[in-house]
């Protein structure tokens, strides 16, 4: 099975303008994301998706790919799915899995990414995502980050930036989930999924996933061990900064 990992950056989000190149222990978001991403078991090649010249320019300073896309992408799946399609163009190669990460997932481990490949072991398995448990009240109920239910095989039954399950009864015993921005795909998966409208679901609530479900599709969700976190804000940053104090895999790549 061959696999590349993708990464979607641009400088324009509004909520963080410049997300991507916000330093962290002194290297772009971005580069923590792509070193982790290309270091991951089973990961033949890493790209990153921008349409941002500044953004490609940083990735190639440190020998990584870049590839450029439109300017008009919303969602960050349909910049993937571009980057995708013009990669096999350029390298006569296709990929039978392509994993997603986000941009702002500097913390994510390669042994989660690792993770998400295993799960394609089952043919009927044709989108992966990995999710974290959130740990406060406060988290649960904030709307940047999205909240995930999933059944008793771990697939997802709903995506929701208001807290579900209900804590009407109180929060301390039910399971809090968070999407997280790493997204695997099966190459045909993702390319049905770029192809389809959006749905109302999905525009509800901002969280392109949705659109699976509404359609009758299935999400494999997956929990790792490894503590992750997306960055939205400021103070997240400085929580990255300070988690990743702790990770070993810092070292793989940082004095590199």
């Amino acid at each position: 099975m061959k696999a590349i990992g993708i990464i979607p950056a641009r400088l324009g989000a509004t909520r963080y303008p410049n997300k991507p190149m916000a330093l962290i222990h002194g290297m772009p978001m971005v580069g923590h994301c792509y070193h982790r991403t290309r270091l991951t078991p089973g990961i033949d090649a890493t790209y990153v998706a921008t349409c941002d010249e500044e953004i490609a320019g940083y990735v190639r300073s440190i020998g990584g790919l870049a590839a450029m896309t439109s300017t008009s992408h919303t969602r960050a799946t349909a910049r993937t799915a571009e980057a995708m399609e013009r990669i096999e163009v350029e390298t006569g190669e296709r990929a039978d899995v392509v994993v997603m990460v986000q941009g702002d997932e500097p913390l994510i481990s390669t042994e989660a990414i690792a993770e998400t490949l295993d799960h394609f072991n089952d043919p009927a398995i044709e989108i992966v995502n990995i999710m974290s448990r959130l740990s406060t009240y406060e988290q649960f109920i904030d709307k940047n980050n999205v909240k995930v239910v999933v059944n008793r095989h771990n697939d997802a039954l709903y995506f929701s930036r208001e807290p579900i399950p209900s804590p009407w009864r109180g929060f301390e015993n039910i399971p809090m989930y968070m999407q997280t921005g790493i997204i695997a795909f099966r190459h045909d998966a993702l390319l049905r999924f770029n192809q389809m409208d959006e749905t109302q679901l999905e525009q509800i609530e901002s969280v392109d996933m949705n659109r699976v479900l509404e359609t009758g599709g299935r999400i494999r969700m997956v929990l790792p061990q490894a503590t992750t976190i997306g960055v939205d804000t400021p103070q997240e940053l400085k929580d990255a900064e300070e988690l990743m104090n702790d990770d070993p895999t810092l070292a793989r790549y940082l004095t590199q």
